[in-house]
This record gives C-alpha cells, structure tokens and sequence, in this order.
C-alpha cells in the first residue's frame, strides 16, 4: 500500500450490502459512526445512512441507469481531496466494493494519489437477494456451481463483451447483475449457447429490503412478463434449475403432484 505523510487521512471502501441493515457489517458500522465524510451511492439504504456521524460532511454519488449524480472522476477527486483534509473518509457502496461496484478503480486511483485505502466487504445482493427469496445458488440435487456476471450495457449502445454462449455452459447457475434492461438482448444469447426456453429465471429487485419483489418465469417467457408487469430495475436475475426451489414454484409442483 502507498505510504502518504501523516497529514493525509485514510479513505475506507465500505460495502453497505444489499439492503436490510441487519446484514450491514460492525466494522462498517463503526466506520460510518467516527466519518468526517461520506461520499455514498444511491441503492444505500436510508437505515444504513441515518448511521452516519451526524456531524460528517455528506457526498451523494448515486448512479443510476441514465441518471449520473456525479462522473466516475469527480468522485475520485473528491475522494482524494477529502483524505487531505480529514482523518476518516469514508466511500460507501452498495453491495461489496469489489463486486461489479468499481471499488478497484476507486483503490487504484486513491493509492496512485498517496491515499492509504483500507477496504471494507459487504454482502452482495447476487447472494442475499436469492437467498431472501428461498433459492439457493447451489444445491447437491441441482448445481454444484455459480457464475456471477454483469448483464449491465455500454454507455449509449449495448455491446456485449460477454461470451454469454460460452457463459450458458459454463455453470448449472447464472447470477447476472443489472441485466434486466439488457435481458431481450441477453435471452437469445443464452438461448444459442445451449439452454431451452424452459430454463427456470427469477428476477429480483430490491433484495433484502421490506419491499423485496420477485418475478418468475423461463427463458421463453420473461420479457413478455416484463413488459406484462412493468418490472424494472435495480435488480439482479438468478437463471438455472435453482428457481424451481423458490416456494412458490415448489407450491405449484405440489399442485400439479397432488
């Protein structure tokens, strides 16, 4: 880690999970008590941020698809700007840090800057949303592996840098972060990859929180469900045979058994 003069302050990469505050972690908590600043971003929950010191200067560095609070730079500069002036900067992110949330960029930029960077995880929603929703991302009797991927588009264009060919055989379980708006691009992808229309999807948005909304469906009929429904995002998709354990897809098997 770069060392810096003992005039900088520290900037702390904090993954505020995916919601519920209960899952927000006590290291997490102890930092955002102590903040001289905080620089957060717009899927953090309000439980989490009424955390915050009451006397830290707050940055809002909320990202939303199409709607930017502040460009990628800016933050950065804030950042190392704030660690000039104050001991405990603290940037929260939804999620954990490193998962599909920048936090490297934010590292790497701070340390090339002289800012000491101290990283701290939080549950990603790739895993928490599932399991509030009763699907395990893995299970003896229906996978033995996961693949976590971004489903999320270029700026102005969708340009898939994703092998989502390859990806369709790659695990028995597919965990894809804001693909929603993507999925009438992404389904036909997976589709020539190898899984049948029939393949089980569950879509999930506002995981973990009192207001958690899940859709069901397959690969054939999801978008038509989209658009019946009006779902949007933020949300995350969770593909492959896992689904079926979600209880109201258990509930229907039983009808169907009984």
């Amino acid at each position: 880690m770069t060392q810096a003069s003992s005039l900088v302050g520290k900037v702390y990469l904090v993954g505020a999970g995916p919601g519920d505050p209960g899952l927000f972690t006590l290291k997490g908590k102890t930092l955002l008590e102590m903040a001289d600043v905080v620089v957060y971003d717009a899927l953090v929950s309000e439980a989490i941020l009424l955390m915050i010191n009451p006397n830290a200067e707050r940055i809002h560095a909320g990202k939303r698809r199409g709607r930017h609070s502040l460009k990628q730079e800016e933050t950065t500069r804030i950042l190392i700007e704030k660690a000039k002036e104050h001991a405990i900067v603290v940037r929260l992110k939804g999620g954990d840090p490193f998962v599909f949330g920048r936090g490297g960029e934010e590292m790497a930029d701070l340390q090339a800057a002289g800012i000491p960077v101290e990283v701290v995880p939080g549950i990603t929603s790739g895993i928490a949303a599932p399991a509030y929703a009763g699907i395990p991302l893995t299970h003896r009797g229906y996978s033995s592996s996961a693949t976590f991927v971004t489903g999320h588009e270029s700026v102005g264009k969708y340009r898939p840098n994703v092998n989502w060919s390859a990806i369709a055989q790659g695990s028995e379980t597919l965990v894809i972060y804001m693909g929603v708006h993507n999925l009438p691009q992404i389904v036909p992808e997976l589709l020539a990859g190898g899984l049948t229309p029939e393949t089980p999807i569950a879509l999930i948005r506002w995981g973990t929180r009192p207001d958690q909304e899940e859709l069901l469906g397959t690969l054939g009929d999801i978008s038509d469900k989209i658009a019946e429904t009006g779902f949007s995002a933020p949300a995350i998709a969770i593909i492959g045979r896992v689904v079926e354990l979600h209880p109201e897809n258990q509930a229907e098997a039983k009808q169907v058994l009984g």
